[in-house]
């Protein structure tokens, strides 16, 4: 089966998204697969996969911000800083106020430095930060600069459950977010919950079951739809010279930046870099 396109799969808990492209690999019985971002095994929620030549493009859709609902439960932390991890704290659990509560979240939004959980994929020095945890190595990880664009307090059920949805830039850390949120609260926390909602364009209310894409009823879409570059469409003279990897003249009133290309014929080609007076491509599909 040729499938080239990106499929929204709605990831359910207890699956690595390793094990979500293994399991699209064998319904759809082709080889290519890739997925844009991980999400942890007990999370769910929008996981976007990209099929066949689809994979080309997967770096580009990962730069997509993505929206979370997840959920802090106060009274203990853990080493992995959610619910699966091993209890390294506990303690009283005091009642906020409200006033309390958006107070602390407020310094969160906005660019902000924070250190990724030493259970991740984060490589430093050449080492994915949880290899490192699991030989009970220490190291020190450089904090990375992150976007919260919204924070927004849906439920506190007091005293022990703080439920949030957040807008947020990728490489952004849930877990390392409840972990600072805590901190400042000087509370014992972990996070209890997390769903992914959002990844760009993908949402989960057009996400679709593990059920329903074996029973075929799932739709795979383009992945130009998906990338947000200025689109050009070339006559079949420039579109011939991308496809055999040559530069063509900046017609096109576009200026420095990545640009979708199409055919004559509306369809899409690849992506392409204008510089100056010349664009050139860059990945073709």
């Amino acid at each position: 089966m040729s499938v080239d396109g990106v499929l929204n799969v709605l990831k359910p808990p207890g699956m690595t998204s390793h094990d979500v492209v293994d399991f699209i690999r064998k319904i759809y019985g082709i080889k290519k697969v890739g997925h844009t971002g991980t999400l942890d095994p007990d999370a769910a929620g929008v996981l976007p996969v990209c099929m066949g030549r689809a994979t080309k493009f997967t770096s580009y859709l990962m730069e997509h911000d993505k929206r979370y609902r997840f959920e802090i439960t106060f009274g203990f932390s853990t080493d992995t800083l959610d619910k699966s991890g091993k209890i390294v704290e506990s303690g009283p659990v005091p009642l906020f106020t409200l006033e309390k509560l958006q107070e602390v979240l407020s310094q969160f939004k906005g660019e902000i430095q924070q250190i990724p959980p030493i259970y991740s994929a984060k490589k430093v020095k050449g080492k994915k930060l949880y290899e490192y945890a699991r030989k009970g190595e220490e190291v020190e990880i450089p904090p990375i600069k992150v976007t919260v664009y919204e924070l927004e307090l849906i439920k506190y059920d007091a005293p022990y459950h703080l439920l949030l949805d957040v807008k947020c830039s990728k490489g952004t850390y849930v877990r390392a977010l409840v972990r600072d949120i805590c901190k400042k609260l000087e509370v014992p926390g972990h996070m209890s919950f997390l769903i992914r909602t959002e990844v760009g364009d993908f949402d989960i209310e057009s996400s679709y079951t593990l059920e329903e894409i074996k029973e075929g009823k799932a739709e795979v879409q383009p992945v130009d739809k998906f990338i947000k570059f200025p689109s050009v469409e070339l006559d079949e003279v420039s579109s011939n010279k991308i496809l055999n990897g040559q530069f063509i003249r900046n017609t096109y009133n576009v200026e420095n930046s990545l640009v979708k290309l199409y055919d004559n014929h509306g369809i899409f080609i690849g992506i392409g870099v204008a510089e100056g007076e010349k664009i050139r491509p860059k990945r073709l599909f």
